[in-house]
């Protein structure tokens, strides 16, 4: 193959527009799927509410990045190299996630959709990723967990489906505007976490819980 199907553009498009409709970008963002083995696919360079059907751009995991690709996107090729699991990455910048995260805190379990990310672990470096050494430390730390968080500099998750993934980000702003709202009602964080059993027990995807979302946010 030399490129990506009209299908694997066409859904793409679709959740970079779904992704800046919810709010969860502004002028800058961007979103991947991987292709196979060797390649992925990112999003075109553009806001992504308007991205339209703008095609996007193949990049090998092993290989230089195209120059029309923005530079950050070096860290879609490290995951994608480090995680063969991880069929989809989301780079965005939701606004009470930022606003917790320039104090170096982390939306902890709380409720149903945090449960997702018991493990979230926080990348201490508003810098732009923009080496490829930056982007593979990253990564690294990242490991196994389905996001990680980035001070002052927004998030990244990573799933198996472009729905999961665009579905994480919806839900890791969720659970950022339940912590935000827990510290400013002046409850004690330490309090109102989720059990192991039941961050256990709401940590699925049956049931259609990325389909639904994905029907909710890619709608009209």
């Amino acid at each position: 193959m030399s490129g990506a199907t009209p299908e694997q553009e066409r859904r793409l498009q679709l959740a970079a527009r779904a992704l800046g409709r919810a709010g969860l970008v502004h002028a800058y963002g961007h979103c991947s799927v991987r292709l196979d083995e060797a390649r992925f696919l990112v999003c075109a360079p553009r806001p992504l509410e308007l991205v339209g059907d703008a095609p996007g751009t193949v990049c090998r995991i092993d290989g230089a990045l195209p120059d029309v690709v923005l530079g950050e996107v070096r860290v879609h090729q490290q995951i994608y190299a480090q995680r063969p699991d991880v069929g989809a990455v989301c780079r965005f910048m939701p606004p009470a996630l930022m606003a917790l995260s320039t104090h170096g805190i982390v939306p902890r379990p709380r409720h149903g959709i945090g449960a997702y990310f018991a493990q979230l672990p926080l990348w201490d470096d508003p810098r732009l990723l923009r080496d490829d050494a930056l982007a593979g430390a990253l990564a690294l730390a990242m490991g196994s967990a389905p996001a990680i968080v980035m001070r002052g500099n927004g998030a990244i998750v990573a799933e198996q489906t472009l729905e999961r993934a665009v579905t994480l980000a919806w839900f890791l702003e969720d659970a950022a505007r339940v912590e935000r709202d827990v510290r400013a009602m002046g409850l004690d964080p330490a309090c109102g976490l989720l059990s192991e059993a039941e961050i256990a027990a709401r940590q699925v995807w049956a049931g259609g819980v990325a389909e639904r979302m994905w029907e909710y946010l890619t709608r009209d």
